[in-house]
Order: C-alpha cells, then structure tokens, then sequence
C-alpha cells in the first residue's frame, strides 16, 4: 500500500496485526486527528478522550503552545547528545528544578528509563551514602505496583503476563501490600540493608486505588527515621492529573510553592514523565537533592536522546500550559463533579458497583469478574456513542480525560458513560 494512499480504519489494523509486534490489544478505533479534548478517526467520527494516552496529554490534543515550541525548536538545533552543551537544556534544568523545589534534574526519556534511573541512583546512595555493602541493597516496592516492563521493573511486579517467560528476574526488592503502614515498617526495620521505598502515590495501572488518608506522609516519616529514600513514582499521577501539581501534594491548589503546603509530603527522588511534554514527545526527569543526585558521576548514566533541546523546550512549555491554565484546580474541581454524578448513578446500579479516584484520574469499578469480558464490551459501546476508555484489570474501566476539559464537556461525557452503563444492566 502507498503511503500516499488514504487508510481505512480496516486497513491500518490490518496493517499492524500484519507487521507489528502483538504486544498491545487496542480498542479498534484509529485515530488521526485530535484537539484539545477531542480526537478523530480516520472516517471523520469524533470522540472525547477518556484515556489521554494514559494521562500523557493532560494538556490536551495538539496544544498550540506545546506543539510551537516543539516545532520552532526542531528547526533550530534537534539533538547535540550530551558530548557538548546546548543552549536549551541549562535553561530547562534551571526551569524544572525551580518548578518542583529540587536542586537538580537528571534528564530521561521514557517514565520506565525514569524509573531504572531512580532505582540506579538510589542503589549508588545507598552503597557511598548509607555504608550499606556492595551488591547487598534492598529496595521496597508494593504489591499491585505498576512502574513499566524493563527486565528490572517486572522482576518485582506480581502480574505474571508482564513477568512470565522473561526471567530470569532482577534480585534487590521487597514486595509489600500497597496502603499498609504496618507492613511499610516491618520491612524498613528487618533490615539494615534497606535503601529506598517505590511507591505510586496512586496505584494508576492497577485500577486508581487510592491509599487511606495519611498513609504517604507516615511512609515519609518511616524513611526518614530510618535513613530509607521515599520514592515517587509521578509518571502518570504527576502534572496536576489528580487536583493537584504532584499527588504526594495531599490537596494544595498549586497556586503557591507546594513546599509551603501542609499536606505536602517531599519525595527525597521525584520520578515525572508522560504529561511533562503534553505528551507531544519522549521526556522524562528525575529529581533529588545535591546529598542524593552527585553520587552520580560522569558516564555512570545517560541518554543519547535524554536532554535534547526539543525536549528541553516542550517541557518548559507544557509546565507552563499547567500553571498558565491552572489544570490542577480544575481538575480537582471537574473530579469531584465527575464521581459525584456517577456515585448518583451506581446507587440503583447493577452494572457499576464502584467510582474511585482523585482530580480527573478516576475508574468504574463493573460488577463482574477480572476474568469476563463485560468491561471491554462496555468500552466498545463507550466508543459507539463517542467516548474513548478502556479496561485495565479485566473489570475496571479508567476514566482520565484531558485536563483542558471544561464542565459542560465533563456532564455529556457523564452522560454518554450512564447512558452506556444502562444497556447493560440487568
């Protein structure tokens, strides 16, 4: 087929199942055009998004900022690698640091490079920092966690379809339930070994679970009495999807330092990714403290593409967009108004047992097992009347639309999904 000729729907599948590698299962739906809240498919239908590429389009489709500096950026100067200096990256650094209150950024591209690279530093602090033995370093993670499919990251994931026939599996990780303080203290204090604790301040992939009041602000608390790091894992609750600038920061509203807020608990290695280029680009970031960050020293880690001045530049200008357009407080005001109408709905339910989540990260808990099919079937006709989701975990559907959405949008998209909800109730 020419490149040149105009594709069908039918065809771009079919050119995929034919030629790609079968390691997603798509909604079949194929888009070509999107704005703001909306994207298009190759016929002209329109949807509303529900998924934002997994939050990465926070600021929605196509933003007319993002995509300027991006593309007045990549008629300049693309990519140096960090063999020499550019003129954007000091300038972002500088930019990003000051955004989220760290001393410094280690440039990545991916959230699941972002992840290896928080794992790597915490292990280098721990062996220089801490005094604990080579090769000895133990890193706490939690059950249910999802943080991306490196051979490394899934050596410590319990869903065996992302684990199976891959190993063998990294050593060093301790594995507890997420959202048990007690369980968080009995690991720390079995071992002098113990570096740092991973955690999602939102268990996003495992289907928005959202921990008990206080529980992030006692795991800091516990790392800090006992030497331990407390990892952040932002990737997708990061850059004001939850009703506020980072997860960890309780309720602020982000018009002030996150800092100064009461409820904030400061990550000692901050982990950002997807949303931090508007999701028009690979950029990733982990930030920490000079104590932390300069154990790492020249060629111990890096990134040919981690850096470069496209990025540099679509990362200043997204966290602009965010501050700019205050997506955090609506958000924060669009989620609560979305569970609301919804737990209305699920009182004389059938089909819905659950709506859970924080700002505009939210899930639909579907009264059948992980095992049925119920709840794809629901996104399908989710898709047949214009609205965009899908299912993680077999029986429970995400719901996370662009943060640029406004309350009118918001309420005919409750619409659609209760109207759909009602064709399969009993």
């Amino acid at each position: 087929m020419s490149v040149l000729e105009k594709v069908t729907s039918t065809d771009a599948i079919a050119l995929e199942n034919k030629y790609g590698a079968h390691n997603y299962h798509p909604l079949p739906v194929v888009l070509n055009r999107g704005e703001g809240v909306y994207v298009w498919d190759v016929e002209g239908k329109k949807y509303y998004d529900f998924l934002s590429a997994y939050s990465a389009v926070n600021q929605g489709h196509c933003h007319p900022k993002i995509v300027g500096a991006m593309t007045a950026q990549a008629q300049t100067l693309t990519l140096t690698s960090r063999a020499f200096y550019n003129d954007k990256l000091g300038v972002y650094e500088e930019y990003i640091t000051k955004y989220f209150g760290f001393d410094k950024v280690l440039p990545m591209n991916t959230g699941a490079e972002a992840v290896e690279t928080a794992l790597k530093l915490c292990r280098k602090w721990a062996y220089e920092k801490k005094g604990i033995s080579e090769n000895e370093a133990q890193i706490i993670v939690c059950e249910g966690n999802f943080h991306g499919r490196t051979t490394t990251i899934i050596s410590f994931s319990n869903d065996e379809n992302a684990r199976k026939n891959f190993g063998p599996y990294t050593a060093g990780f301790i594995r507890i339930p997420y959202d048990d303080i007690e369980a968080l203290e009995k690991a720390i204090k079995s071992s002098k070994n113990i570096a740092g604790f991973l955690v999602e301040p939102i268990q996003g992939e495992a289907g928005v679970y959202v921990p008990s009041e206080g529980y992030l602000a006692k795991a800091k608390s516990l790392c800090e009495d006992n030497n331990v790091l407390f990892i952040a894992d932002e990737v997708q609750t990061g850059i004001a999807r939850t009703g506020s600038l980072l997860a960890v920061c309780g309720n602020c509203s982000c018009e002030k330092q996150c800092e100064k807020q009461p409820t904030y608990v400061a990550p000692d290695i901050l982990i950002l990714g997807k949303a931090l280029s508007g999701g028009a680009y690979p950029v990733s970031a982990v930030l920490a403290n000079d104590a932390i960050m300069n154990v790492i020293k020249p060629g111990q880690h890096g990134s040919t593409f981690g850096g470069n001045p496209i990025a540099a530049a679509v990362a200043i200008a997204a966290l602009d967009v965010v501050t700019e357009e205050k997506l955090a407080v609506n958000a924060r005001r669009l989620g609560k108004l979305f569970r609301s109408e919804l737990a209305k709905y699920i009182e004389t339910s059938n089909i819905a047992t659950l709506v859970r989540g924080k700002g505009l990260l939210n899930a639909v808990v579907i009264n059948d097992t992980e095992e049925s099919d119920t709840a794809w079937n629901i996104c399908m006709a989710l898709r047949d009347n214009g609205l965009l989701a899908k299912p993680t975990h077999g029986n429970i559907i995400r719901f996370a639309p662009p943060l640029v959405m406004n309350e009118e949008q918001l309420l005919d998209c409750v619409s659609i999904i209760i109207k759909t909800l009602k064709q399969f109730e009993n």
